[in-house]
């Protein structure tokens, strides 16, 4: 089935290029272009796309507004090409809590080294794009919990943003590459007892920045365990995350660095283009940060950082798994399993993309299966 796109740039050469690159690929074709946001939306709702590419520095209407038009006119899965900056950062994380589905960096020297690697890049992540779920948002916004609130941080605040309200999946959209039957969840009866654990770990990917932001949210200033987070993301971009989670959250919230010790109440992202591995000294958590092995696929890998816990905390990790395209996860969920810890799964439903916890779902690795408006109210209950 051949996926659709819109172009929307308001670079000629831009659009030119990408357009070239895809219609190359075969099963995907350019059924229009834009150079501004506003023409963007006109064309979105005209042409019906499967896929919106989306700059966000453009005249007219800038592409977050852009965003947030086509997410209430027609929801339609968005990609954004953004600069690998801080302010890029910045600005991709708006775009993705407006509604947009992922990113990727503008320069495409900076997502492939030659033209065969760059058109099959594109064309995954069109493809896996394409079938997303560009609503899988929970029905009402996220609201902190009213005790234990955490001091105000000295960094100007963004102003917090309601979410948009939960979307039907696009009708007419093309079929996912991953849709197995979703596993029921789990009755309220099969819960897992409240546990006291070491450490809390949650890794995602496509549609993670928001999923955690949701999560960690729901959460209060002297939550009882450590959490570390792992997220796929370019090296330039977890900055900007870890403290964009930090102004919106109770917990306190970093970017994890050499030796940092883990603590109740403080959450520590896995650095971007780095692997995190944490180590047990004393019953101490300690973060251990290595350079990315280009033998792995994903800097940081869910995988390294949930192996390196089933081996310092086994049997005493609660391992969850949020939306994300790919498997990774599942290997270092089945250690942790075998080691006698708890793994919780995203369901499909609120899942941006179901690759990640359908791999450990259809793998018997998940103790529950959740939806994501539910993960925060379970860690509350099922922490100790």
């Amino acid at each position: 089935m051949t996926v659709s796109v819109l172009v929307v740039d308001d670079s000629s050469f831009f659009r030119k290029r990408l357009t070239e690159i895809l219609n190359a690929s075969g099963n995907i074709k350019v059924v229009g272009v834009a150079s501004n946001g506003r023409e963007g939306v006109e064309l979105s709702e005209k042409l019906k796309p499967d896929v919106v590419t989306m700059d966000y520095e453009m005249p007219v209407m800038d592409g977050i507004s852009a965003v947030r038009e086509i997410m209430k006119r027609r929801p339609t899965p968005v990609l954004m090409f953004s600069s690998l900056t801080y302010e890029g950062a910045r600005v991709t994380l708006d775009a993705l809590e407006a509604g947009a589905v992922d990113f990727l960096p503008k320069n495409f020297e900076e997502i492939a080294r030659d033209s065969s690697e760059l058109q099959r890049i594109l064309k995954d992540r069109i493809i896996d794009v394409a079938g997303s779920h560009p609503g899988a948002r929970p029905t009402a916004p996220a609201t902190r919990p009213a005790t234990a609130v955490r001091p105000a941080q000295t960094p100007e605040s963004d102003p917090v943003r309601s979410q948009p309200a939960a979307l039907a999946p696009r009708p007419g959209s093309p079929a996912r590459s991953q849709a197995p039957a979703r596993p029921a969840a789990q009755p309220a009866s099969a819960r897992t007892p409240a546990r006291n654990y070491s450490v809390v770990a949650i890794g995602t990917s496509t549609g993670g920045p928001i999923a955690l932001q949701r999560v960690l949210m729901a959460l209060p200033a002297n939550f009882r365990a450590p959490i570390v987070l792992v997220q796929h993301m370019p090296a330039s971009f977890t900055p900007a995350f870890a403290d964009r989670l930090n102004k919106l959250c109770q917990i306190e919230v970093r970017q994890a660095e050499e030796g940092d010790v883990l603590k109740p109440g403080l959450a520590l992202l896995a650095p971007g283009g780095k692997q995190m591995m944490i180590e047990n000294r004393g019953g101490q958590g300690r973060v251990r940060i290595l350079p990315g092995d280009d033998r792995l696929n994903y800097k940081p890998c869910v995988d390294v950082t949930f192996g390196s816990l089933a081996k310092s905390f086994p049997g005493k990790t609660l391992g969850i798994i949020l939306t994300g395209m790919g498997a990774d996860g599942r290997e270092g969920c089945r250690l942790m399993k075998q080691a006698g810890s708890v793994v919780w799964a995203q369901d499909e439903q609120s899942s941006v993309i179901y690759g990640m916890p359908m791999a450990v779902a259809k793998a018997g690795l998940a103790d529950e299966i959740l939806p994501l408006d539910s993960v925060g109210s379970r860690l509350l209950d099922g922490v100790s």
